[in-house]
């Protein structure tokens, strides 16, 4: 069937092979760049997101470079934070000379636990000073109250990327537990343990690590966001477990008694106790020193970067790690994002190019609500909330008007190790998080950075978002035609707005609260295109491993109704060309990886391969047969009744 026909003529999409329009778009735009391209020694991809990541990069590195050896001239005193920050972690002679110094104090905190009492007495204060903890919380919007925040009681992670990975056959896990168990006993040694203790240490760590597979959620269960949503009363929720001082862990990190919390991984809850107990209270320590060894390393000396580097390139297929120099840009970056992400938007964006961005948005959602007037499955009573949801849809783009008040009380001071300061920030950056709980929620507050290749929707506040970033070649371009920026740019916001009517984001009203706003009916027939969309792309062969539909719905769903929205867009002007419109679509999804990282996208990116949303969403739009001529017998045909029209 659909997989036959993606796979079958053109071969492999890794593979760089031209091939007809006909039997594969993807490569018929994009092989002769497979063949050529080469994944950057210091990434695990290329394509054209990558593409302009690296632009943004040098851009941004260039001035940071510039500003950091005359910091008069820069403009904020956030901004000049950042540039601070950047200074610091590149004088590596500075850092080897602190670096064993300052994480031996927090560690030696871990150190001292002698029992799950002694946890329990510093469990509230170990989270509010971001140490790694067997159970996580975190304050956010209400999801069916969004005006309010409420807490958040969540499980906590494994080492591996996914549960997949620790399967009896999965050969890729098998080596990359090796490689971590390898890096944290170099770690343990770099910092002063004998060579026994550090192996006893990491196989304890390594044994609670295994404990937690069949506990925490799978990658497939994290993608049904709404499921994270189970309320419990605080009363109830304190009963949970004999082991953990669960009271304590919320009251005294909020500062306040909840009537409720909302349990994030209810079958991590069941199972606390018999992951937490006296029993296994030596590999639980043995497991937050470990971690927190690892997660910090890279703030220490430029040997422990070295050291944990060696597990991240195993786990990532790069060739080498990124200079140091690329290191500080981005530490800068990770940490002062917004604050970078204004600056970028402000030199490199523009106020004009933010409102001339804002009307194509805005054409967009009118398109969007024509379309959903015509809809033949919906009934009125569905229609006029979907619509009603539209109107009340927030546009974010480009970047923001202000900065948040939390950057303003980020300070670097130069004189201090960058592990004092990296952890400060931590601290400081927890601390606002946890003291939301008393406070409104936020709406002005973005999900992405001005500087960043990407886009998003946000269920609970309704909400799109469109930075700086992404706003440019290929995917949007004055030089470039009506349709082919609307199979780019134009694709990209139509598809952030399907998402507000995806599989989960169908579930949130107007004002982002999660209700039912559908009639029954309705709400069945979308369940069962919504099970079309699973069917048409689970099992697709992609880099030796299978696509899972049920993981990429979300996303397939978004892409197909937000390529049928872009394309009734372009028609309505005069130089409308389908074949340029499906041409950058593809090119825009160019995309070239190292095995590794194809393999964690697999297990576990929402996102189908690129190269498969350029060929699939494509065979589901009749446009696309019209304008290259794709006849019954040629790869790219579909029949017409597996063609997916939801949006």
């Amino acid at each position: 069937m659909l997989t036959s026909k993606i796979m079958g003529g053109a071969g492999d999409l890794t593979e760089g092979k031209q091939a007809d329009y006909k039997d594969n778009l993807y490569l018929a735009v994009n092989g002769a760049w497979q063949e050529k391209a080469e994944v950057p020694a210091d990434k695990s991809s290329a394509g054209a997101s990558m593409d302009l990541d690296l632009e943004i990069e040098k851009e941004l590195m260039d001035d940071f470079q510039q500003l950091a050896e005359n910091d008069t001239e820069v403009e904020g005193n956030e901004f000049l934070q950042a540039i601070k920050l950047y200074r610091l972690a590149k004088n590596t002679d500075f850092l080897k000379e602190l670096h064993e110094k300052p994480i031996l104090k927090d560690l030696q905190k871990i150190e001292n636990l002698k029992s799950l009492a002694d946890l329990n007495q510093q469990l509230a204060q170990f989270g509010k000073e971001d140490f790694i903890l067997p159970t996580n919380v975190w304050v956010d919007a209400d999801m069916k109250d969004t005006v309010h925040n409420a807490v958040y009681v969540d499980g906590i992670d494994l080492i591996l990327p996914d549960n997949t990975y620790y399967a009896s056959d999965n050969q890729s896990g098998k080596k990359l537990l090796v490689k971590y168990a390898e890096v944290a006993n170099k770690l343990l040694v770099m910092i002063g343990y004998s060579e026994k203790l550090a192996k006893e240490t990491v196989d304890k760590a390594l044994t609670f690590d295994k404990s937690l597979v069949p506990i925490v959620k799978t990658s497939e269960e994290w993608a049904e966001y709404s499921k994270i949503y189970n309320p419990m009363s605080f009363e109830e929720f304190i009963t949970k477990s004999q082991n953990l001082n669960l009271k304590e862990l919320v009251v005294e990190q909020i500062g306040a008694t909840p009537e409720k919390v909302i349990i994030v991984q209810p079958r991590f809850l069941k199972n606390l106790d018999q992951l937490v107990n006296d029993d296994t209270f030596e590999n639980l320590k043995a497991w937050m020193l470990v971690r927190y060894l690892v997660t910090n390393s890279e703030s220490l000396d430029e040997d422990f970067r070295q050291t944990v580097g060696e597990y991240k390139l195993a786990l990532s297929g790069a060739k080498e790690l990124q200079s140091r120099t690329k290191f500080a840009y981005h530490l800068a970056e990770d940490n002062f994002d917004e604050v970078i992400g204004i600056y970028y938007g402000k030199k490199y964006f523009g106020e004009k190019a933010k409102a001339d961005v804002r009307n194509m948005v805005e054409r967009m959602i009118d398109i969007y609500k024509q379309r959903l007037a015509d809809n033949t499955w919906l009934s009125q009573a569905t229609k006029d909330k979907a619509i009603l949801k539209l109107n009340k849809i927030v546009i974010k783009v480009g970047y923001p008007d202000k900065i948040q008040e939390v950057f303003k009380q980020l300070k670097i001071d130069e004189s201090e190790s960058l592990y004092d300061n990296i952890t400060r920030i931590n601290r400081i950056v927890r601390q606002n998080e946890l003291a939301k709980f008393s406070k409104p929620v936020d709406r002005t507050v973005w999900l992405m950075p001005g500087e960043m290749v990407n886009a998003c929707y946000d269920p609970s506040r309704n909400d799109i978002t469109f930075p700086a970033g992404i706003l440019q070649a290929p995917f949007y371009s004055l030089k470039q035609t009506s349709s082919e920026n609307f199979g780019g740019i134009g694709a990209t916001f139509a598809h952030e707005i399907s998402h507000a009517f995806d599989n989960d984001g169908a579930k949130f009203d107007e004002y982002g609260n999660m209700k039912n706003w559908w009639t029954k009916e309705d709400y069945a027939k979308f369940e069962k295109l919504t099970q079309q969309m699973i069917d048409q792309f689970n099992g697709i062969p992609f880099s030796g491993g299978k696509v899972n539909g049920k993981l990429v719905v979300s996303e397939n769903i978004a892409d197909v109704g937000g390529l049928r929205c872009a394309i009734e867009a372009a028609k309505m002007d005069k130089d409308y060309s389908a074949k340029e419109f499906f041409i950058t679509w593809a090119k825009s999804w160019r995309f070239k990886a190292t095995p590794e990282y194809n393999e964690r996208l697999l297990a576990t990116d929402v996102h189908a391969p690129q190269p498969l949303r350029a060929n699939v969403m494509s065979q589901d739009l009749d446009e696309f047969y019209e304008a290259f001529d794709v006849k019954p017998g040629d790869g790219m045909w579909i029949d017409e009744d597996k063609r997916i029209n939801i949006w």
